[in-house]
């Protein structure tokens, strides 16, 4: 076989439907369309979501939930403070740095209380849940806020 001789398989290739021209082309008069009705008529018909009048599925669901657009939470894990610091330490936005922790602060830090906690550190952050607080306090460690 040649490139020269290569050929597209039977049924690839197809011409495409010249409609509107006479009656002799056999799409002529209404141009393949059928008569009368909302699919006959020009314009886009094929709106998006549009169900023939009934009442969309977007809006029969219920709207649930809303997250504000702008507020990103740097999220930091109290098991990885476990495994990243030593007894003692304190844990500021330049030490979550310095681990890799977080790359940079965009509206906050915010600790989660995922993991155990058994190591006594002082943490400033932006916000706590309060799983997170509680195991910070009870491993006696220190929780302070910025503001």
């Amino acid at each position: 076989m040649k490139l020269h001789e290569l050929e597209a398989p039977k049924g690839a290739n197809t011409r495409r439907k010249r409609v509107g021209r006479g009656r002799g082309s056999g799409n002529g008069k209404t141009a393949g369309r059928g008569q009368k009705g909302q699919k006959s008529r020009t314009g886009n018909m094929n709106i998006g979501g549009f169900e023939g009048g009934q009442m969309p599925l977007q809006r029969r669901l219920p709207k649930v939930g809303f997250r504000h657009p702008k507020v990103q939470w740097d999220l930091v894990k109290v098991s990885d403070l476990q495994e990243r610091f030593a007894d003692g330490d304190v844990v500021s936005e330049e030490t979550l740095r310095e681990k890799g922790l977080i790359k940079k602060v965009r509206h906050g830090i915010k600790l989660l209380g995922n993991g155990e906690l058994k190591i006594k550190l002082t943490v400033k952050a932006h916000a706590f849940t309060g799983a997170a607080k509680e195991k910070i306090e009870g491993a006696g460690g220190s929780v302070e806020l910025i503001a």
